[in-house]
């Protein structure tokens, strides 16, 4: 790095192109991965399905969140954020909705699997339409707090990035952190777990799984979870007191759910799978081996 912009408190200049590093492949990689399962469900009319277009919304949800750190990755090699205070805030409004929308497809797809397979009852346009839109609502409803006072943005360790700030743990900061949690992590949380212990429950009845049950719950958690202990811990103690390269992993798992859920719900599903084959080599993929099926 060349530029003369001193290191950030806590960091080398090795970790701080490291970090940057680390988030320019995570961005590029979900951007691409995420372009892909978005351009497949435009281009290919058997993937335009209710419950793939809960996968395409999920897709464009983590292709914001690919974009959020792409930025950072570049303010990081700068070693300063240079889009000023106004930019901070659409920086973390940005992501912030991106996120919790990411978080809520999860959930969503997960309630739609249960149905598929344990109740039998297929997702009609309407619904799925319906959802995706209160989803993204929600979501800027809970983003757009911070901006208007309840809660606050402000740079991460690096700063090169911005997002929800916990270095006061005021109690403006608690109070919004709490329902805000609750209503975006807590509830999605519950919503997979049990989604998915039915659907596996199911599997051992019939003997035949079709994809890990396991997985979506562990993924979420390895994500969003450090985002969770360091947002708490500042509740109960000074957020300072944690080292910045500790601090700045929350960000950095955080930005690979976007690649992550692409191998989960687009590339391990097989309707999906099979859409984008036929997207990338022009083989029109016979009805049966597209249905709704997950691997």
């Amino acid at each position: 790095m060349v530029s003369s912009y001193p290191l950030p408190d806590g960091f080398t200049e090795f970790e701080v192109f490291y970090f940057g590093s680390f988030l320019l492949v995570e961005g590029l990689m979900g951007f691409c991965l995420n372009a892909m399962t978005i351009v497949a469900f435009l281009k290919v009319r058997e993937l335009r399905t209710p419950s793939n277009f809960l996968v395409f919304s999920l897709a464009m949800a983590d292709i914001g969140i690919s974009m959020n750190a792409t930025v950072a990755a570049f303010s990081s090699y700068q070693r300063y954020w240079p889009y000023g205070s106004s930019g901070c805030q659409t920086h973390g409004f940005q992501g912030f909705v991106t996120a919790l929308a990411s978080i809520h497809f999860v959930a969503a797809i997960a309630w739609d699997r249960y149905h598929q397979y344990c109740t039998r009852t297929k997702l009609q346009w309407s619904s799925a339409i319906t959802l995706v839109i209160f989803i993204w609502m929600f979501s800027a409803f809970w983003s757009a707090m911070p901006l208007l006072g309840w809660g606050e943005y402000d740079y991460e360790p690096l700063r090169t990035c911005c997002t929800l700030d916990y270095s006061k743990g005021d109690r403006n900061y608690v109070s919004y952190l709490i329902p805000m949690t609750i209503f975006n992590m807590a509830i999605q949380s519950f919503v997979i777990m049990s989604s998915y212990q039915a659907i596996g429950e199911k599997f051992k009845k019939t003997g035949n799984p079709k994809f890990n049950t396991n997985a979506p719950l562990k993924t979420l958690l390895m994500c969003w979870g450090p985002y969770a202990l360091v947002s708490f811990y500042a509740i109960v103690e000074n957020a300072a007191l944690v080292s910045p390269k500790l601090r700045m992993m929350a960000p950095i798992m955080a930005k690979t759910a976007p690649t992550l859920d692409v191998f989960l719900y687009v590339l391990g599903n097989e309707n999906y799978r099979g859409g984008i084959w036929q997207l990338l080599t022009g083989e029109k993929i016979e009805a049966p081996q597209i249905e709704n099926k997950s691997k």
